[in-house]
């Protein structure tokens, strides 16, 4: 197979997806429901269709044609998300880490579905997103005295121990004792002061990427967003385990990338994903799945850092995405009319439409249609008016 085929994208209605997303930026049906992610690629949970076919299947087919040496599978899933409410706090192994806890769970006889299972597979799930609107979450640990800052903004007495450890121990000693008291049963009066401090705080009416909202006067964006999931999951520890992590907010066309380790939670917006095609989460909060603390302990990068936002490099008319892994990069064609993107062939590429409509060849996209490339199609030509996300496999530098 050497031309781009239509693919069929797998929607997941998870309950914390928008009913009304979707159909407004793509003009799909809505179905009062959530619609949470729209998948596309070779994941076997849910793998986008081809004339009817797999994708899955047809790379078994021909796994030289469709994928090429970054086989013998498709090494990146890409996605749209629509957030209209949290995703749980969590973290992802590295390629070790998941070896290991696939094989012990493997071992204990687990099987794959199990709701208790954690390592579904052996692999690393590293990811990228990239703003479609404003979207916002929680990425990375702040350093400890910004989060002792915020604490005692808070004004409960009941943390005191808390805010006294992020200002005296080192900062990694101190984010992970700190982090792991307050996932701890034991600290559920604290837990309890702080919840009830955060939902006196007004109800916010900020926009989707959390802005400030200046019509009250209770703070800045950062208590409103944690007030809110104060409210969203009363009792759930994540709430209070949340104040530790940077609040991000990207405008479209920003992108963050988020590595092994590191703590996140996304809270709203719509963006386009990008990840390793692995399904291993490890979750703590913010969430009624399965939560494995011991095990996101070992697994958490307790380092103070802000988010790594990827800054998109000029080639050839695009915006290049390059994060430091090899699994996937993502490139961004804005389309003008009378414009053409010369598209290199000999690696496995989906293309997403985000936006208006484009040509791959003769294969025409409509907004929020895609496409699969195989390795074996020669290079092509993208034209029309709009924009067109590019997944493929990564250069793996980190230059963009």
């Amino acid at each position: 197979m050497t031309a781009p085929m239509r693919l069929a994208p797998v929607i997941q209605p998870y309950a914390w997806g928008s009913p009304t997303a979707f159909p407004e930026l793509f003009g799909t049906p809505a179905t009062g429901e959530p619609q949470a992610e729209m998948w596309m690629g070779a994941h076997p949970a849910a793998p986008s269709t081809a004339g009817g076919v797999p994708l899955t299947e047809l790379i078994a087919r021909d796994p030289e044609g469709m994928v090429g040496p970054s086989g013998p599978g498709l090494p990146y899933l890409l996605k749209v998300l629509a957030v209209d409410g949290p995703l749980s706090l969590q973290v992802h192994p590295t390629a070790e880490q998941a070896q290991a806890g696939f094989a012990r769970e493997e071992a204990a006889g687990m099987p794959i579905d199990d709701p208790a299972r954690t390592y579904r597979d052996p692999f690393p799930k590293p990811e990228m997103v990239c703003a479609l609107t404003p979207f916002h979450g929680l990425c990375g640990f702040r350093p400890p005295a910004e989060a002792a800052d915020l604490l005692e903004r808070l004004n409960v007495p009941e943390t005191t121990p808390w805010v006294q450890t992020l200002r005296t121990r080192p900062a990694t000693e101190a984010l992970r004792q700190v982090f792991q008291d307050m996932l701890s049963d034991d600290s559920k009066t604290p837990r309890e002061a702080l919840e009830q401090a955060l939902t006196r705080i007004p109800a916010t009416t900020s926009t989707p990427d959390g802005r400030e909202d200046t019509t009250h006067g209770a703070g800045s964006t950062e208590i409103q967003v944690y007030a809110e999931l104060a409210r969203i999951y009363p009792g759930d520890p994540g709430v209070t385990a949340a104040l530790l992590l940077n609040h991000v907010r990207l405008q479209p066309g920003e992108a963050i990338f988020l590595g092994a380790g590191v703590p996140h939670a996304y809270l709203g917006g719509v963006a386009v994903e990008i990840m390793a095609n692995s399904d291993n989460v490890l979750r703590c909060g913010l969430t009624g799945k399965h939560r494995d603390v011991p095990e996101l302990m070992r697994i958490v990068d307790f380092t103070p850092s802000p988010p790594h936002r990827i800054h998109p490099s000029t080639e050839g008319g695009a915006h290049g995405y390059h994060p430091p892994v090899t699994q996937f990069a993502l490139v961004r064609h804005d389309l003008a009319q009378g414009s053409a993107h010369t598209v290199k062939g000999g690696v496995p590429q989906i293309l997403l439409c985000a936006e208006g409509r484009a040509a791959a060849g003769e294969l025409g996209l409509r907004a929020g249609e895609s496409a699969f490339v195989p390795a074996g199609t020669p290079g092509f030509t993208l034209t029309g008016e709009g924009t067109v996300f590019r997944a493929l496999p990564g250069r793996g530098d980190g230059a963009g």
